[in-house]
């Protein structure tokens, strides 16, 4: 077969990434802001995003590992690697655009599709961490559900409950603000082929329907455990109100008694 063959690979952390800090503690790399490039020693490239991924084109796996190992070196925290995906680009002049077995054909790939197609696969991998995430949270959410439907009672404690609709609300709102999904990067609007060449990936990864689909079940674990809680509220205050009842009878025994 003819043609160049480019690999992508990306790797997804639990963390978030500070680019600012990052560009400082390893030093020769391009900052924009969505974005950090490096060229990597003995050829390849990185590029860093901050919303905890990172993706290797044409970087043997000595070289990822290096370099990971200096992003694990920067962080607060012990990084925990969650996620990796790869993808794969044909280029061959005169090719026309299209897929073809999940591989990316064009005719030319230049460092601004490059960065396109590194993007999206860095949001595709991201994306595979947070329906992990919410797939755990719907999974509990329904668990809470089915007790609920089979003995018309909840027993977790208002507290706990309230931990965990903190934390589907969290989860929500990382969804909504760290993946910048519905963002195009700038060179895709100077581009028509870029840009064409950009939707075709997305619809390739099933970026926009994921991302809707997270949001629906998200929303949907939300309400859910806004119910929960309310009958779990009514079962205290029926408790409570059971034990003023207890309290009055008791008292009431004992002034007869007393008499």
């Amino acid at each position: 077969m003819n043609g160049r063959i480019h690999h992508f690979e990306a790797v997804a952390f639990v963390e978030n990434f500070n680019l600012r800090e990052l560009a400082q503690a390893i030093p020769g790399g391009r900052l924009r802001a969505h974005e950090l490039r490096y060229p990597l020693e003995g050829g390849g490239e990185v590029f860093v995003y901050p919303f905890g991924a990172a993706v290797f084109h044409d970087a043997a796996a000595e070289r990822r590992e290096r370099f990971l190992e200096r992003i694990r070196a920067t962080l607060r925290a012990p990084a925990r690697k969650v996620v990796a995906e790869s993808f794969t680009v044909r280029e061959e002049p005169g090719a026309k655009i299209g897929f073809a077995e999940g591989v990316l054909q064009i005719a030319e790939l230049g460092p601004a599709r490059a960065a396109a197609v590194a993007i999206v696969v860095a949001q595709s991998a991201a994306m595979e961490y947070y329906e992990r995430l919410v797939d755990d949270l719907f999974g509990r959410t329904d668990a809470l559900v089915d007790r609920l439907e089979k003995t018309g009672t909840v027993r977790a404690r208002p507290a706990r409950l309230h931990r965990f609709i903190g934390e589907a609300i969290t989860s929500r709102n990382e969804v909504l603000s760290v993946l910048h999904l519905l963002d195009k990067p700038d060179e895709v609007w100077e581009d028509p082929e870029l840009d064409r060449i950009y939707d075709d990936l997305r619809a390739e990864f099933d970026l926009t329907d994921r991302y809707q689909s997270l949001e629906i079940k998200l929303r949907g674990v939300q309400e859910s455990l806004e119910l929960v809680l309310d009958v779990a509220r009514d079962r205290r205050m029926w408790l409570l109100e059971m034990s003023i009842a207890g309290l009055i009878l008791v008292e009431l025994v004992l002034s007869i008694w007393r008499r």
